[in-house]
């Protein structure tokens, strides 16, 4: 599969992602209320990267699915991509939130769309990378 339509896959899954993403940290935010945006943000963002996680296993890096390596890939995924999503969108949450004074949706927007680009790159140089054929 070449690079541009797995970069265009990643991103309709990023996509789907992000309304997951921002429905979650509404709904959480709504429920615990505005002073606790980082932990709903937190909450999220965990939503959103096992959502995306089951997406790319069966979209986007299907051709590279390995059934005996899902808990593997799972944890690679959630090393790489969950942390820069986590880290990142608390990071960039707080500048924009507290700092800049956005709203808590356009904050969270901005936060994802700037970690999708260190995503891709780990998701299919590490998380999901090709396996190499050994010579026989």
């Amino acid at each position: 599969m070449s690079a541009l339509v797995r970069w265009l896959k990643f991103n309709l899954v990023g996509a789907m992602g992000m309304v997951v993403q921002l429905a979650a940290l509404a709904a959480i935010s709504r429920c615990a209320g505005k002073s606790h945006y980082l932990c709903a943000s937190a909450a999220a963002v965990e939503l959103a990267v096992l959502h995306n996680f089951v997406w790319h296993v069966h979209f986007t890096w299907r051709d590279r699915r390995n059934s005996s390596a899902l808990l593997s890939q799972l944890m690679r995924f959630h090393l790489s991509n969950g942390l820069v999503s986590v880290v990142g969108n608390l990071v960039l949450m707080r500048l924009l939130v507290q700092g800049a004074r956005m709203p808590l949706l356009i904050a969270n927007s901005i936060a994802i769309l700037c970690c999708s680009v260190v995503n891709f790159c780990l998701g299919d140089n590490w998380a999901f990378a090709a396996r190499v054929q050994a010579d026989a």
